[in-house]
C-alpha cells in the first residue's frame, strides 16, 4: 500500500485534520471515541495524484471485517475516499494503534441490507442522509490483508 518515507496527505478539511492529528499523536486515545462515535484512520490512495490520503471516518463491525458508510453526508457526490478506494482497494487502516493493510468492496445489494443496519445502530444520521439523497449511499466492507493484532468491540 505506501513505500517508506512515502507523505501522507490528511484530510484538508479542518476539523478533520485536527481529528486525525489527535489520533496520530495519542495512538488513537484521543480520537477513537469521536462524540461517542467508533472511528478509525482510513488511508486510501488517489485515483488521479496517486498520492496517499488520510480521512477519519465512523466505523462498524462485522466479524474479523470493518464497516464504513461512503455518505458525504447524502450530497450528490460520493466521498473522495470512495472514489480512491474503488480504484485502488488495497488501503492502510489505524484503529486505535494498532495498523494493517485492508482489501476494500462495496457490499452487494444482497449484502448491504443488514450492515446499513448495523451502521445506522451507529450513526443513525445515515437513514437521514439516504432518505435525502437520489444516490444509494454504499456500505465499504473492508478485510484485512494482513492480521488485525488486537481485537476490538
Amino acid at each position: 500500500m505506501t513505500a517508506p518515507g512515502e507523505e501522507i496527505h490528511d484530510s484538508p478539511t479542518p476539523w478533520v485534520a485536527d481529528h486525525i492529528r489527535a489520533y496520530l499523536e495519542t495512538d488513537g486515545a484521543q480520537g477513537h471515541l469521536y462524540r461517542g462515535w467508533p472511528t478509525l484512520l482510513l488511508t486510501t490512495r488517489g485515483r488521479r495524484s496517486g498520492r496517499l490520503r488520510r480521512t477519519a471516518l465512523i466505523y462498524g463491525r462485522d466479524e474479523d471485517r470493518y464497516l464504513l458508510v461512503a455518505s458525504n453526508a447524502g450530497a450528490v457526490q460520493p466521498p473522495t475516499w470512495y472514489l480512491n478506494l474503488t480504484a485502488h482497494p488495497q488501503v492502510a487502516v489505524q484503529l486505535g494503534a494498532d495498523t494493517f493493510t485492508a482489501q476494500a468492496r462495496t457490499a452487494t445489494p444482497q449484502e448491504k441490507p443488514p450492515l446499513w443496519a448495523r451502521m445506522a445502530s451507529i450513526f443513525p444520521l445515515y437513514d437521514s442522509y439516504q432518505a435525502a439523497s437520489d444516490r444509494e449511499i454504499p456500505v465499504v466492507i473492508l478485510a484485512p490483508v494482513t492480521p488485525d493484532p488486537t481485537p476490538h468491540p
